[in-house]
């Protein structure tokens, strides 16, 4: 046989005193640029070595930019059209050699 059992009566709990409001233990970051700004010669930077492959009289071969960034081709080429021309504003020349290579230069 199966009897009730009542619950046993519990007192509310006491309210605790709300904290006082202390100041932060960090300061916030400051905010950073949506767009960071595109450093263009700092030393060993992969832009910087691009551009100055382009600029020879030459210019510069796909496998050459390649070799000096360690990219793949479709990486350098979206480097070359995105951020040199569109971001950078300058002028991309690029023209197929006897042998099929394709060479980079900035249009004078």
């Amino acid at each position: 046989m199966l009897c009730h059992v009542a619950p046993t009566f519990r007192p509310p709990r006491p309210s605790r005193p709300a904290r006082p409001l202390q100041p932060r233990k960090r300061p916030r970051a400051k905010p950073r640029p949506r767009w960071p700004t595109l450093r263009l010669h700092r030393g060993s930077n992969k832009t910087a070595k691009i551009l100055d492959l382009r600029k020879r009289p030459a210019g510069a071969t796909s496998k050459e930019l390649m070799k000096a960034t360690g990219w793949l081709p479709h990486s350098v080429r979206g480097f070359l059209s995105g951020t040199v021309c569109k971001k950078m504003g300058l002028t991309v020349t690029s023209t197929k050699g006897e042998d099929g290579e394709r060479t980079y230069s900035v249009e004078a």
